[in-house]
């Protein structure tokens, strides 16, 4: 088989006058934006500072499109969101010492949830590399140590003709199967440094497609095919692999039930008749899957939320597709498939069989009933009125982001989402403060749809100064603030395993006056009128806020 990369093509004569006659005044940080936008990139988001003033200053000479937010932490989760929603490398452009070391908790949500990014950050200057300690603003012993044990790979420069192969490398890493963060890190002097290497033109940094061995998905396809019960749960490794129409073809020709994980939401229509939706965090679906005589596990590692904190013993045969080969068999025994899960499905509807079970419905509307009469009895009628609420504004394709709050965990279960690609959340590592930024990422990446981000107050103080990058950039993100006072899920753990909760009460401002002195509209709703006033807003573009005070209370849980 011949790849692309494996051709050299011979330059052009204009092509030989212009290496050799290349523009004066280049530098390193010429030379980064040029790989990128020779890699494909069209937009880069970051913050400047004092070492990475060399790629900052390129930034002027080239055609990529700048988005700076104002927070460190906050420009990861908005490069983390653009590389979700178009599933292209996000290159981050970060400073030395604090400004990198400020993106970790963003870097780290990007590789739980495969996200990928391509981080670049300055250096001190390399005579002060290597632990020297020479003084320089912003040192560190070993700076790439602080991020090597978070992102998928590390590629340190030392010289300008370095540049481009090192960020070709790191882009490839990034978007090689499982997707996710790399960091490059160039020292200051490089980047100010002037260069007559030639202009870098278009880069082949095409990653491998990760195939499956037939051999596998051979004996995997005549299990689903002759199983008495098979049941399928789809992670976030269908939607990355935009997989969705091939789980439905196995799912439909199998009779097979399908669950969603919280990363996998909209891999499989919500209504379907085989659709046991997202109720992962509930006994009654855990029982469902436990008792599959084969259960195929598609694009999840089954984790703690994926796995009704780890109180999942599936008790039949287990079959795991998975492109991190990490997480093969790293909770369960399987039949282990190291692919993505585009091509696993692919092979595995090639050579299975139909199979007809007209009792598969059946058994899923039963199940799905009993988890409904168990949140009714839990007197949760005002949270189940707020999500439907959301779910009656949001537009179909209308992307959706989720940070750590009680409404966002009743999204993972309860929420439709209609179409894969459309909701994410922080659930990968867990840190507050996601959902604001990453929607406006999203609406960097798509601004033809308006974007929904989900805070509670306790979250969206993280966020606050990110109204300037909304407001600067025109961006199209609707903001729903749930004010309850504190951070409400902590104190409904704390009181429950305590008696009472220490360090959860929070003094906050008056939301809808902050926005404002943003110059962003925003209104204080009621759960009567959420519905009405958060459509309004979706529908008005550029950015705004809708605040609404409610202490919203979790569905009790099935794991203790």
């Amino acid at each position: 088989m011949t790849h692309d990369h494996d051709l050299v093509l011979r330059p052009t004569p204009a092509q030989i006058e212009a290496a050799l006659n290349p523009p004066p005044g280049r530098t390193g940080g010429d030379l980064v934006v040029e790989t990128l936008s020779g890699l494909g990139a069209t937009t880069v988001f970051g913050i400047p500072g004092q070492h990475a003033l060399g790629v900052f200053d390129a930034l002027r000479r080239s055609p990529l499109r700048y988005v700076g937010l104002r927070v460190e932490n906050n420009a990861g989760f908005a490069a983390d969101a653009y590389g979700r929603i178009t599933g292209e490398a996000a290159p981050l452009l970060l400073s030395t010492g604090p400004g990198a070391l400020l993106s970790l908790a963003a870097l780290q949500e990007a590789a739980a949830a495969s996200a990928p990014v391509v981080a670049i950050a300055s250096q001190v200057p390399v005579a002060g590399l290597g632990g020297g300690r020479r003084g320089h603003l912003h040192e560190l012993r070993d700076q790439q140590a602080s991020f090597r044990d978070v992102v998928k790979s590390v590629h340190t420069v030392r010289t300008l003709s370095q540049i481009p192969s090192a960020i070709a490398a790191a882009w490839e890493s990034a978007l090689t199967a499982p997707h996710g963060p790399v960091w490059v890190e160039i020292p200051q002097d490089v980047l100010t440094a002037e260069t007559t290497l030639p202009v870098v033109t278009a880069m082949d940094a095409t990653p491998e497609d990760i195939v499956p061995r037939p051999e596998l998905t051979a004996v995997a396809a005549h299990l689903l095919a002759h199983a008495e019960r098979p049941v399928i749960i789809a992670g976030g490794g269908v939607v990355r692999s935009d997989a969705s129409g091939k789980l439905r073809a196995l799912a439909e020709r199998i009779d097979a039930p399908v669950v969603t994980t919280f990363g996998g939401k909209g891999a499989f229509p919500w209504t379907h008749p085989l659709s046991l939706q997202s109720w992962l965090e509930d006994r009654h679906t855990t029982d469902f899957l436990e008792d599959a005589d084969v259960l195929l596990v598609v694009g999840s590692g089954l984790g703690e939320l994926s796995s009704n904190y780890h109180t999942f013993a599936p008790r039949g045969r287990v079959i795991q597709i998975e492109a991190d080969a990490g997480k093969l068999e790293s909770n369960h025994p399987a039949l282990g498939i190291h692919a993505d899960a585009r091509l696993a499905l692919q092979a595995i509807l090639e050579t299975v069989g139909e199979r007809t079970d007209p009792a598969a419905a059946e058994r899923v509307a039963a199940v799905l009933g009993r988890v409904r009469d168990r949140i009714a009895a839990q007197d949760l009628d005002l949270e189940q009125r707020v999500v439907a609420a959301v779910r009656e504004a949001l537009p179909a394709r209308a992307p959706s982001f989720w940070d750590m709050t009680i409404l966002g965990y009743w999204a993972w279960s309860a929420f439709d989402a209609r179409h894969p690609n459309t909701m994410h959340s922080a659930q990968g590592a867990g840190g507050l403060g996601y959902a604001f930024p990453a929607a406006l990422g999203a609406a960097v990446a798509d601004p033809s749809r308006p974007v929904l981000a989900v805070s509670g107050d306790g979250g969206a103080m993280y966020s606050l100064a990110e109204l300037a990058t909304a407001r600067q950039y025109g961006l199209d993100v609707t903001w729903l603030i749930v004010d309850d006072g504190g951070y409400g899920i902590l104190r409904e753990y704390m009181t429950d395993a305590y008696g009472e909760a220490t360090g959860t009460e929070l003094t906050r401002p008056d939301f809808v006056a902050l926005a404002e002195s943003f110059g962003v509209p925003a209104v204080l709703t009621t759960p009567d009128t959420l519905a009405t006033d958060l459509a309004k807003s979706l529908t008005t573009p550029g950015p705004s806020v809708v605040v609404l005070p409610a202490l919203l209370r979790m569905f009790e849980p099935t794991h203790l």
